[in-house]
């Protein structure tokens, strides 16, 4: 047993229905190069942290939430940066650029 966050992948794990649940995925980049290694930070509508995940050597991150107002927060080696928006039911794309 692990207690290390999931992989995260591009791809939806298989039996994950999205059409029940709010899925807030997206890429990490900078110069438009996928960064690997980044913390990623989930903060609800306040600003409270929620959850952290580190992406995959891809740039990738994926999290599991409720509907409304989110944003994520990368924060990495070549720099940091965030992205936010409203989340519904389903997939929500939030890609963040690292300056």
């Amino acid at each position: 047993m692990s207690c290390a966050a999931p992989d995260q992948t591009a791809g939806i794990p298989v039996g994950v229905d999205v059409s029940s649940q709010a899925v807030v995925q997206g890429k990490v980049c900078k110069n438009n190069e996928p960064v690997g290694g980044a913390f990623v930070r989930l903060l609800d509508g306040s600003g409270e942290f929620t959850a952290e995940v580190v992406t995959s050597p891809a740039g990738d991150f994926r999290f599991y939430a409720a509907p409304g107002s989110w944003t994520v927060r990368a924060l990495s080696r070549v720099g940091n940066g965030q992205a936010s928006g409203d989340v519904t039911l389903g997939l929500n794309q939030l890609d963040i650029t690292v300056a």
